[in-house]
C-alpha cells in the first residue's frame, strides 16, 4: 500500500490546528486548577442542570433579599438612635426643670426656656432626619421632611394660647393645638398619612416602621418642649407663678413621655431583632447554597493536574517538531 503524504502548507495548518487546539486545553485546566471549578459544566451535569439552575436562582434571590435586609437595617438603626436622642434630650430637661421651678428668679426660669427652645429645634431635627435620601418619619411622603421649624411651630401654639391667664387653661389650648387637624398638623406637619409600607426581608416575612413625626408620642414631647420654651415669652405676658407652673407641668409631662419613647424604642427593637435572624438565617443557607454548587462542580486536582502536564507536554513536543521541521533544507537533505 502505497504512503499518503501532505504538502507543506497543510502539515502547516494542522501543527497551528493542534497548536490552537492544546493551548486552549491548557488554559481550561489551568483555569480549573485555579478556580476548583470545572469547566466541562455539561459533561459534568450530564446534561441536566435543573439543580444548577435551582441553586443559582435561589442564591439571586438570597441575595436580593441580603439587599433589603441591609437598607431596612440601616433605616430602623438610624429611626433608633434619634428616638434615643430625644427621650435623652426630655429626660434631662425634666430633670433640670424639676430641680429648679419653682423659682422665684426670672433668670432661672428664661434660662430654662432658652434650653427648651434649643430642644425643641433638636427633636424637631430628629424628626426630620432621612437615611439615603428618604425621610425617616415621614411616612410614604419620603421626599421631604415633615415637620416645619421650631419658630413655625412656636408662632402657631403662641396665637394658640394668646390671653389665656392660668395654666390649666394653656396647658388645655396647646393639648388642642397639638391633637387638631387644623392646628399642629395643618401648620407644621407635613408627612404623609399613611406610614411607610412593610419592607420585605424574605419571601414570606416583612419588617415595619410605622411611626410618624405626627405621632402622639412624638406630639407630646414637642409640645412639653414648646410650652416651656415659650413660659416667659414677653409677647404673652405671664406671671412667675404662672410660668413656674407651666414648667412643672412640661416637666411631669417629659418625665411620663419617657415610657412612651421607650415603647417606640422597643418597637424599633422587634423589628431590628427580625432583621438580625433573618440575616443569619439567609447567610447560613447562601452558604450551604454556595458549598453545594461547588460540591456539583468541583473540578478534583488529582484528574486535573496530570491532564494539565499531558498537555503542557503535548505542546512542547509539537512545538520541537515545528522547530524541527522549520529547520529543512534541500541541501540538508543531500548531505
Amino acid at each position: 500500500m502505497s504512503a499518503i503524504s501532505i504538502g507543506d502548507l497543510a502539515s502547516s495548518f494542522l501543527m497551528r490546528s493542534r497548536a490552537t487546539q492544546l493551548k486552549r486545553q491548557i488554559d481550561s485546566l489551568s483555569q480549573e486548577l485555579a478556580t476548583g471549578q470545572t469547566s466541562k459544566v455539561t459533561q459534568r451535569l450530564g446534561g441536566d442542570y435543573s439543580y444548577l439552575t435551582d441553586i443559582d436562582q435561589n442564591l439571586s434571590r438570597l441575595e436580593g433579599f441580603a439587599v433589603a435586609t441591609t437598607e431596612a437595617g440601616l433605616f430602623l438603626d438610624a429611626a433608633q438612635a434619634r428616638v434615643e436622642r430625644m427621650a435623652t434630650i426630655g429626660k434631662e430637661l425634666a430633670t433640670d426643670l424639676l430641680s429648679t421651678v419653682p423659682t422665684h428668679l426670672d433668670a432661672v426660669r428664661e434660662a430654662n426656656s432658652a434650653r427648651a427652645a434649643i430642644n425643641l429645634d433638636q427633636v424637631i431635627t430628629e424628626l426630620n432626619g432621612s437615611v439615603a435620601g428618604r425621610s425617616i418619619f415621614g411616612g410614604t411622603a419620603t421626599g421631604a421632611a415633615p415637620l416645619a421649624s421650631a419658630d413655625d411651630l412656636l408662632s402657631g401654639l403662641r396665637g394658640t394660647i394668646a390671653g389665656l391667664g392660668s395654666a390649666a387653661a394653656i396647658q388645655a389650648a396647646a393639648q388642642a393645638w397639638f391633637d387638631s387637624p387644623g392646628g399642629f398638623r395643618a401648620t407644621v406637619y407635613s408627612g404623609s398619612d399613611d406610614p411607610l409600607a412593610p419592607m420585605a426581608v424574605t419571601s414570606d416575612e416583612q419588617v415595619s416602621m410605622t411611626y410618624m413625626a405626627d405621632d402622639p408620642k412624638f406630639r407630646n414631647l414637642l409640645r412639653d418642649l414648646a410650652l416651656t420654651a415659650l413660659a416667659t415669652d414677653p409677647m404673652l405676658n405671664l406671671s412667675g407663678d404662672i410660668q413656674n407652673e407651666i414648667m412643672g407641668n412640661s416637666a411631669e409631662g417629659l418625665m411620663s413621655g419617657q415610657d412612651a419613647l421607650a415603647s417606640v424604642g422597643a418597637d424599633i427593637g422587634y423589628s431590628q431583632s427580625r432583621i438580625e435572624q433573618v440575616s443569619v438565617r439567609n447567610n447560613a443557607t447562601r452558604t450551604a447554597l454556595a458549598m453545594s454548587r461547588n460540591t456539583l462542580l468541583e473540578a478534583d486536582p488529582v484528574d486535573v493536574v496530570p491532564q494539565l502536564e499531558e498537555a503542557q507536554f503535548q505542546l512542547e513536543s509539537l512545538f520541537l517538531v515545528a522547530s524541527r521541521t522549520s529547520q529543512l533544507s534541500l541541501s540538508s537533505f543531500l548531505r
